[in-house]
């Protein structure tokens, strides 16, 4: 098998409890007070980005739906306002996760940017068709923010499966 030019290496398999425990320290963060600032990058939306990148088969559009109507019921918006954008969000990060994984990190930094921007702009949408108020031009630095964090979350959430399952001298791998 050829590897993409974005790995350096071989890495273990994924834990599906780590996945679990991913999610759903990045939903805890998400739900936190921390008051209503519309340039606030979403964490839990980056997390579901790289595992339905890393994971597709594991971690879904469904997965991404429930989610989503966690964070609605959490934050009283319109029931399926982030449901449908983190569906959408989970749908094109599986839809260009072969092509984002040939690039290095920085690089798909840049490729997932239109991805948040998306999400962003439709739960946007569905916020003022029922009525709601514009949040202001902060909204365009959220998925700025969440790009920028593509690597810092890439380094952190792929660590547990860099380590060599049984070092030894004479392995390479």
């Amino acid at each position: 098998m050829i590897m993409p030019r974005g790995s350096d290496q071989l890495l273990l398999p994924v834990n599906p409890f780590f996945i679990a425990f991913t999610l759903a320290l990045a939903c805890a963060v998400t739900m936190m007070p921390l008051g209503r600032q519309p340039a606030m990058p979403d964490l839990l939306a980056v997390a579901l980005v790289f595992w339905n990148v890393h994971q597709p088969r594991r971690v879904g559009v469904g997965v991404s739906f429930l989610f989503g109507l966690l964070i609605d019921v959490h934050q009283g918006a319109l029931l399926g306002q982030h449901a449908l954008a983190y569906t959408l969000l989970g749908y094109a990060a599986i839809a260009v996760h072969r092509r984002l994984l040939w690039f290095g990190v920085f690089e798909q930094a840049v490729q997932v940017l239109p991805v948040f921007a998306a999400a962003h702009l439709v739960s946007l949408l569905v916020r003022m068709l029922a009525g709601g108020m514009f949040p202001g031009w902060w909204l365009l630095a959220a998925p700025v923010f969440e790009a920028l964090m593509w690597p810092l979350v890439t380094l952190v959430l792929l660590a547990p499966q860099r380590r060599a399952p049984d070092p030894d001298q004479n392995r390479p791998l």
